[in-house]
């Protein structure tokens, strides 16, 4: 099976040896968006709400870039460096994925990159 790179500018670059989803057949692997503006490079301002809504923003750009959108999501990882912020991540998640919700896993981790407090990847289905 080929596999694809896929890149957009509407989501931030890649700042390491990753891509920033990877097509496979009709799957769309998308590596962890942090909450950066793709505009300006810059982590967005405010708490941790703001953070997981340009997570979720930045997961739709990718997608997009192919023809998809987040209901075309079947899995996500999301990953916070406090697990006590859970109910208010769950808050903007569902703002962003309808029902039929996707399969998720929430895990609690040290630290994210550029010191985040919430990253998000994801798998599609085209």
């Amino acid at each position: 099976m080929k596999k694809e790179v896929v890149s957009t500018d509407k989501a931030p670059a890649a700042v390491g040896p990753y891509s920033q989803a990877i097509r496979a057949g009709d799957m769309l692997f998308l590596s962890g968006q942090v909450p950066l503006d793709p505009a300006t490079g810059k982590l967005v301002e405010g708490g941790i709400e703001e953070q997981a809504a340009r997570a979720c923003k930045n997961l739709a750009a990718v997608l997009e870039s192919q023809g998809l959108s987040l209901d075309n999501v079947v899995k996500t990882t999301v990953f916070l460096t406090d697990i006590s912020k859970f109910p208010l991540v769950n808050e903007v998640y569902k703002q962003h994925f309808k029902a039929p919700c996707p399969a998720r896993s929430c895990v609690e981790v040290s630290a994210l990159p550029l010191g985040v407090q919430v990253e998000i990847e994801a798998i599609a289905v085209a």
